[in-house]
């Protein structure tokens, strides 16, 4: 969730502090700190049977995640961090490791790390994945280098209003979501800056991938070990007391994958808002991607409206409620691919 949202959420429920990670060791120089969350959620949505027989299902996609947060204290202004985190689904086969790295931290330069972290485009697609079920559904199509992923060599800074990222991704497998990259390799950069008390916060960036791409099923889409993708984004928001307001724009080169499974050129973007009222947060997103085709036809990849409402018991616990409009057309990409989806959901963090 977009940290401004969060600050919106936690100030109108009037509490003394966000919930955070427990503390279990401290001593001069260490701290080990345990977090995470258990979320309960039930999702309401058209699913096939194994003879292609459509229904409305309830999905329980109920999941928890656990880190550990280490850091060390190795020169004056300077740690040694380590962060680890795994998620456990409801469904055993779709547990994952989430993070897994480690590096340093200057209080002046920033931090530089190496593993499984996130890259550098995340902090802008945050600017209009705020929901709290429903996510971007076009700055969910980064680039594998772009987004969180292993063998990555990733750094980020600090300096006033203005965060800067950048991150390089050595030859190697990834996995992101059902699309598979094997020997990819590539880097992203990210810069945000927010101008002054304004409320107005404005970000752009861009990630190029090269290496071999293969659809959800296994099959090679790009066989090349140059075969090159490219993204571009720029988003912008304003805060404004108990609104935010948020907007994205995407530009990508043999980025995304066609109806038809292939690659494909594409375009989209998103809008986001969001009202605090006490305890309770109301959002809604607007997200569309299509692909780039000549004599100005082309597949809707993206077409969706989600509204949602959660409340905020206290920085521990919320429960929320989420419905998305998906607007494809079902007799282009099938009845369940179209389908809306309904969620109830609650969540407790430790």
């Amino acid at each position: 969730m977009n940290k401004h949202l969060i600050a919106l959420a936690v100030a109108a429920a009037t509490l003394s502090g966000a919930a955070s990670a427990a503390q279990v060791y401290s001593d001069d120089s260490s701290s080990l700190a345990i977090g995470g969350r258990v979320e309960a959620r039930g999702l309401l949505s058209e699913q096939a049977d194994s003879n292609g027989k459509v229904s409305d299902e309830v999905t329980d996609i109920s999941r928890v995640r656990v880190n550990i947060d280490a850091k060390t204290q190795i020169a004056d202004g300077v740690q040694g961090i380590g962060f680890f985190e795994r998620e456990f689904q409801s469904s055993n086969g779709d547990d994952e490791k989430r993070y897994m790295y480690a590096g340093v931290n200057s209080d002046q330069y920033g931090q530089i790390v190496y593993g499984k972290a996130d890259g550098s485009l995340g902090m802008l697609t945050d600017f209009t994945d705020i929901m709290a079920y429903a996510g971007s559904v076009v700055g969910g199509t980064k680039l594998a280098v772009a987004d969180r992923t292993t063998n990555n060599l990733a750094y980020a800074g600090t300096f006033g209003d203005l965060t800067f990222k950048a991150n390089y991704v050595f030859g190697g497998a990834i996995n992101k979501g059902g699309q598979k990259v094997d020997d990819a390799h590539g880097f992203s950069t990210g810069v945000k800056y927010n101008v002054a008390d304004t409320g107005l916060a404005l970000g752009a960036g861009y990630g190029e991938q090269r290496g071999q791409i293969k659809d959800k099923d296994g099959n090679i889409i790009s066989d090349s070990h140059d075969a090159r993708a490219e993204q571009t984004f720029a988003v912008a928001s304003y805060t404004m007391g108990d609104l935010y307001f948020g907007g994205l724009y995407k530009y990508g080169r043999r980025d995304a994958l066609s109806n038809d499974n292939k690659l494909t050129d594409s375009q989209g973007y998103e809008f986001a808002a969001a009202y605090t009222a006490g305890k309770a947060v109301f959002t809604t997103t607007y997200g569309f991607m299509k692909d780039e085709n000549a004599h100005n036809v082309y597949d809707e990849l993206a077409n969706a409206v989600s509204v949602d409402g959660t409340y905020y018991f206290n920085s521990n616990f919320r429960t929320y409620a989420s419905y998305t409009f998906n607007m494809l057309d079902k007799n282009k990409v099938g009845k369940v691919a179209a389908s809306d989806q309904f969620v109830l959901g609650a969540r407790y963090d430790f």
